[in-house]
């Protein structure tokens, strides 16, 4: 079955209010962890993940770190708008580019009582730095379904990723219906985080600490990291009765030609994505060499993986061809790295080309995450999330966890 003809209401559960988890446990490695294996079911805490994973195992994470997305002004009346920033606006995909820029920058954002919002410019005095800085905003074009927002500061040699990180503050998902307090700026962010961009956590690698690293290091389980910024589209949920009627979000992933290398070397080993986003990085890697190899001149536009692309291609690779084919493509063009966006849906019938197993957290009902668990483990996710429910398992972003070996 192609999954555009894949209905939603097969992939529901009921998800009990005292089942979500609304803060975090800490220490956050003392987490909850199910434990998947050829078919049966146990349970231990994130602590003692080593000794669970296969002696080849490599496990791939996503490096990207959450900004302070929201960010609230107060008109003269005393309504209180919130610009929810999604992603910078323009050509340049490269996102440390935009966190450099200085004076004013261009995003796209989602806008909070658009109808409360009569002035020009929303204004507002910040502390960067023990300095006063004016931050304004003003609307400059309306999308589908968000709008192009003007950000402009003065002084002007402060870069927007400073304003960002003073003026907002940490988007928790929305079903967590509290402002962000100190504690979240630390609690959702993973240990590794890195490189500035999302405006949701990796929530799978929320668990890890420097301890379970050091566990990982002393068993020769490699640790890769990869990037892709997680858009609030993470969190969409799907309207439509079958998938088709869905459109799948985009994401923005930087892939090096280290890390390439680093999984090149990895493919006969058994490659473990921590996340959906990892998830979705390493299997867009497989299809845009496969692209390269059906097509060696290529366009940077038309590298992009396409929401139904991997379900209709005839010609497929091996995965070595393809991410060997990826590599030689990005220093072809005297690149180091390549910013790009990826729309993959990964939803059963779908045959993983690079992920054998999966680190993940318990995901919405009827949600595209919860597609890509079933595309890696078939039915048997509802026996894994009966199994969660009824052992206390905390759901969603600040829960509990799994890691799936099928």
């Amino acid at each position: 079955m192609h999954p555009k003809d894949l209905k939603i209401e097969n992939f529901t559960y009921d998800l009990p209010n005292e089942k979500i988890a609304y803060a975090p446990v800490d220490p956050r490695d003392s987490s909850k962890i199910l434990l998947y294996q050829n078919g049966t079911i146990s349970q231990d805490i994130y602590r003692n993940i080593s000794d669970h994973l296969p002696e080849d195992a490599v496990l791939v994470f996503n490096d990207t770190k959450v900004i302070k997305s929201r960010i609230f002004f107060q008109r003269p009346t005393g309504a209180v708008i919130e610009v929810f920033c999604l992603e910078p606006y323009g050509e340049n995909s490269n996102y440390e580019d935009f966190f450099q820029q200085k004076g004013s920058a261009l995003w796209t954002c989602l806008v909070g009582k658009i109808g409360k919002w009569k002035e020009k410019q929303l204004s507002k005095t910040i502390l960067v730095n023990d300095k006063e800085v004016l931050l304004s905003v003003e609307i400059v074009d309306k999308l589908t379904d968000s709008y192009v927002i003007k950000f402009t500061w003065t002084p002007e040699e402060i870069a927007f990723g400073e304003i960002i990180d003073h003026a907002g503050v940490t988007p928790l998902p929305p079903y967590i219906k509290r402002i962000a307090d100190k504690k979240d700026e630390e609690t959702y962010q993973t240990v590794y985080s890195e490189h500035e961009g999302s405006v949701a956590a990796p929530t799978a690698g929320l668990h890890f600490t420097p301890a379970i690293f050091e566990k990982l290091k002393e068993k020769n389980i490699p640790s890769l990291f990869t990037t892709l910024h997680v858009g609030a589209g993470t969190f969409m949920p799907v309207k439509s009765d079958t998938m088709e009627g869905h459109h799948m979000h985009s994401e923005y992933m930087n892939i090096t030609l280290a890390f390439l290398d680093q999984l090149y070397n990895s493919l006969d080993k058994t490659v473990i994505s921590v996340g959906t986003t990892s998830t979705r990085t390493l299997e867009s890697i497989f299809w845009m060499g496969n692209k390269i190899i059906n097509c060696p001149e290529i366009s940077y536009e038309d590298l992009k993986v396409s929401q139904w692309e991997p379900y209709e291609t005839e010609n497929i690779s091996e995965a070595k061809d393809a991410v060997k084919a990826l590599y030689g493509w990005i220093q072809k063009q005297g690149l180091d790295h390549i910013s790009i966006e990826t729309e993959i849906i990964i939803a059963p019938s779908y045959t993983y080309k690079i992920v054998k197993g999966l680190v993940t957290n318990f995901h919405q009902p009827q949600s595209t995450l919860l597609l890509l668990v079933s595309a890696l483990i078939g039915e048997e996710w509802h026996k894994i999330y009966d199994y969660a429910l009824q052992n206390d398992f905390r759901f969603l972003s600040y829960g509990d966890g799994s890691l799936l070996l099928p």
